[in-house]
């Protein structure tokens, strides 16, 4: 799986490798990561296009993600026994941090095939089990909760925060781009949290605050 990973890696970032790596607050879940010695600065021309055209996010544990991750843990009954999704689930983080807090059924979608396979990946590596959806309108039954880390950098994707109660009971978002908390006006505010994306991108602060919303 990992020479699929790199595999899918080098179509964007040419000279960029993985690696297994601890998160923080997190010892107990590990991700394939792109290095820390990943390519910066100005780079050749059809390598940016490259990166533009299909982005390796999946290749970062992004600031939201590693917080909704943390928050899991810490609050087990969030997803204890209940069916689970993902959506966005880029690296699978998320996903595997529900698994690991007793969900019932986890189910990591996105529409990235090279997310899916850092997701079953990544699955394999923490040994736990995930179903792979590559579009939530193929979601075969409605699930009790939906999770969901920095799926509103686009946004086109906020239309989400009233639609998404079509596919599950309970919403759970975490979100660090978002300033208008009137936005989220159906939704209670239960946590903030200051983050960094691993490896760390260098980001504004502003996108370390990442604050986790519920709507039941």
């Amino acid at each position: 799986m990992l020479e699929t990973l790199n595999n899918n890696l080098q179509q964007t970032v040419k000279s960029g490798s993985l690696q297994t790596t601890a998160l923080p607050n997190r010892e107990d879940i590990s991700l394939y990561l792109i290095s820390k010695d990943y390519p910066r600065g100005r780079l050749p021309q059809e390598e940016m296009l490259a990166i533009l055209e299909k982005p390796a996010y999946w290749a970062f544990c992004w600031a939201s993600g590693l917080v909704l991750a943390d928050s899991l843990k810490r609050s087990p009954n969030l997803c204890a026994g209940k069916s689970v999704l993902d959506l966005g689930a880029g690296s699978g983080v998320v996903a595997i941090a529900a698994a690991k807090a007793g969900a019932a059924r986890v189910i990591a979608c996105d529409i990235d095939q090279h997310a899916l396979d850092a997701c079953r990946a990544n699955a394999e590596l923490n040994h736990v089990s995930l179903e792979i959806l590559d579009d939530l309108a193929k979601l075969d039954q409605k699930v009790d909760l939906l999770i969901a880390a920095d799926v509103l950098y686009d946004r086109e994707n906020l239309p989400w925060l009233d639609t998404l109660v079509d596919y599950a009971d309970e919403i759970l978002i975490a979100d660090s781009r978002i300033r208008d908390k009137s936005l989220f006006d159906r939704y209670d505010l239960i946590d903030e949290q200051q983050a960094t994306t691993v490896p760390d991108l260098d980001e504004l602060k502003e996108f370390g605050e990442v604050s986790i919303y519920y709507r039941g």
